[in-house]
């Protein structure tokens, strides 16, 4: 199992083979964190530095919890009281970071492609947490396990993915995963949160959510991220949820075995109905957290043996 590329950057780069070795391994890890053991020594002696630019607790806390499980030694920065708050560039942050040497690098940011622009700059691994409206890709590639778990393939499956397309990265990673794997992807919103040239993304687009969801095999909403919004996307919040809040009736025109996900933090009652969200028979919100650790760790693995290969040849 391998990685060709030096850094986890985006889904862009990764070839299908590239997909599936990364969720096998991560099946590896699934098993070894259910049971007594749940730690490895695999990263032992390596350095893991966590940045987070934005507020995080899901992704932080994963890739926190995957770094100590396979030996490494982790280390979050506290960015709200770092330099970077005092004015220092990115830049300087990234030489700053270089000279502690570090193994790897974790990186969440709010600007898209600073994640890339950093990872220029150090001779580590690094591994985006999320970049603007750029790319999500461990969130993509948990997102990946868990369908594949839940449908036993990634090919030829209907995803609707709901909600707020425009400011989502996560829709972005998991629309080029999705369409690379040869699933069929809709775009479900309304007109003002879709982005522009959606329609030349490779996927079909849906104002409609009834239509959007018919006969849908996975339904995928996305949170209204309100704070990267600076007008009147959404008449009000109770009209958006009338329109494109996932509730019984609508899910009822997808396919029978639809599930149901999100990558949260969710907004109950906004893009999904509370009851729905906790239904075990459908949502799969609970195993798509659990899937980030392990998808982690196998994405971090695999940096580290290329950096491991690099460094010794």
């Amino acid at each position: 199992m391998s990685l060709r590329q030096r850094h986890l950057l985006g889904i862009e780069p990764l070839a299908p083979d590239e997909i599936t070795a990364l969720l096998d391994l991560a099946e590896r890890y699934v098993v070894l964190n259910r049971s007594g053991r749940k730690h490895t020594d695999v990263l032992a002696g390596l350095t893991q530095i966590n940045m987070f630019f934005e507020p995080s607790t899901r992704t932080q806390a994963s890739f926190e919890l995957a770094g100590q499980r396979l030996g490494a030694d982790v280390l979050t920065m506290q960015v709200a009281q770092s330099s970077v708050r005092k004015g220092e560039t990115l830049i300087d942050t990234a030489l700053t970071l270089n000279a502690m040497h570090p193994d790897l690098l974790v990186v969440r940011h709010p600007s898209s492609g600073a994640v890339n622009l950093l990872a220029e700059k150090v001779t580590c691994a690094v591994l985006n947490a999320g970049d603007g409206r750029h790319e999500h890709p461990t969130q993509a590639l948990l997102d990946a396990l868990t369908i594949r778990r839940a449908k036993g393939r990634l090919h030829r499956l209907t995803v609707a993915i709901c909600g707020d397309i425009a400011h989502s990265r996560v829709a972005r990673s998991n629309l080029i995963l999705l369409n690379r794997m040869e699933s069929r992807v809709r775009l479900v919103g309304p007109a003002t949160l879709m982005p522009a040239g959606a329609a030349d993304l490779g996927c079909e687009i849906f104002e409609d959510m009834r239509a959007g969801l018919a006969g849908a095999d996975v339904v995928m909403m996305l949170r209204l991220q309100k704070e990267r919004m600076d007008g009147g996307f959404v008449p009000s919040m109770r009209e958006y949820y009338h329109r494109f809040g996932l509730d019984a009736e609508k899910l009822a025109r997808a396919h029978p075995d639809a599930i149901v996900m999100h990558p949260g933090p969710m907004n109950r009652g906004v893009e999904i109905d509370g009851l729905l969200a906790d239904d075990i028979r459908r949502s799969v919100i609970q195993e798509q957290v659990e899937m980030g650790v392990a998808v982690r760790m196998a994405a971090m693995e695999l940096l580290a043996d290329n950096l491991r290969a690099a460094r010794a040849g």
